[in-house]
């Protein structure tokens, strides 16, 4: 079996997992990875790994498939958010291949990726929502900085870019303009210039307890696990230390997304529980880097990716060990 990691970054641990699996399993085959810079982690520990172009390229969907045909994959898994709708447009192209490429489908991804439809799809299941302006003229008039503080962040944001905190109106006005030249600095450009005068969103801070789900669905989008972590801290925008922990309420949430979306795969997802209210402050469509802490629980969700592709009985999901996990940083000499 030969998997396909697209745009890689740091996540070398993943290609690990995936080691770890095919030795337990008895299969043989590569990991390829590929990324638009050589110069990462993952790059350098694949069996295989190839400079892409960039994703917006006309010839990034090409090279995939070429790699595809060449390297005779099996399972394609993007690890980043603007990869996953380029993918979704294109997945007939690598299905014909024989590919499975592990995405949802478009409308999902665009649920995912813009946040001010993340927002309206949540105000739609009646999940709650904090107060949430996307035009600067209407936050400074109706903003309440006597009792609240504002975040302003990338309407198609991730990582934690450019995403800034106001706690008056001239702080407001000036870090506007600082958001928008910072995402125009940015990758985050490709998709926010289609409406640059709408592209950042200005929302209420919420302050509560921060949780992180990871929702694994099957192929077909049936929720197959819920795993809830509590957040201690951040790095980067990424989960550095975490608990596995059990939480009806919040599973529960989780459920109500999986079936509501029927998304495929995993869905990474942030939490603030504030005041009695689970606020769902992101999503996203693809194993995230709260990963690692699901996995080392015991709930091998790349384990049940390549099982659910081979026909195979599938594994235990359910969490092994409920315990406090944090990063560790390492070494890794480039090739």
């Amino acid at each position: 079996m030969n998997i396909l990691l697209t745009s890689v970054g740091r996540r070398a641990y993943i290609i690990d997992y995936l080691r770890d699996i095919y030795k337990n399993l008895g299969l043989e085959g590569k990991i390829i990875a590929t990324n638009s810079d050589m110069n990462t982690t993952a790059m350098s520990v694949s069996d295989k790994a190839f400079e892409s172009p960039l994703i917006y390229d006309e010839e990034y969907i090409p090279f995939l498939l070429e790699i595809c045909k060449n390297e005779k994959i099996d399972i394609l898994i993007s690890l980043f958010d603007i990869d996953l709708m380029i993918l979704a447009k294109n997945k007939a192209e690598f299905e014909a291949l024989g590919v499975k490429v592990i995405v949802s489908n478009e409308d999902v991804i665009n649920i995912c990726n813009d946040k001010f439809e993340m927002l309206k799809y949540f105000e739609k299941i009646n999940m709650p929502v904090p107060e949430t302006y996307l035009d600067l003229d209407k936050a400074l008039e109706y903003a309440d900085f006597h009792k609240k503080t504002y975040i302003l962040k990338p309407r198609w944001g991730m990582g934690s870019l450019s995403i800034f905190e106001a706690e008056n109106k001239k702080e407001l006005e000036v870090l506007y303009e600082k958001a928008k030249r910072s995402i125009q600095k940015s990758y985050l450009r490709f998709e926010s210039n289609a409406d640059m005068n709408r592209a950042i969103l200005i929302q209420e801070k919420i302050k509560g307890d921060e949780f992180g789900l990871d929702i694994f669905n099957d192929l077909e989008g049936e929720n197959l696990s819920v795993t809830v972590k509590r957040k201690y801290a951040m790095r980067s925008g990424e989960t550095d230390i975490a608990e596995v922990t059990e939480n009806s309420e919040l599973k529960a949430v989780g459920l109500k997304i999986a079936k509501s979306l029927s998304h495929i795969g995993n869905l990474d997802m942030d939490i603030l529980l504030s005041d009695g209210k689970a606020y769902i402050i992101d999503m996203n469509a693809r194993f995230g880097g709260g990963y690692p802490f699901t996995h080392n629980a015991g709930v091998n969700e790349l384990e049940a990716i390549i099982r659910l592709f081979g026909g195979m009985e599938l594994n235990d999901l359910s969490v092994k060990k409920y315990a406090c996990f944090a990063k560790e940083i390492t070494m890794v000499e480039l090739k």
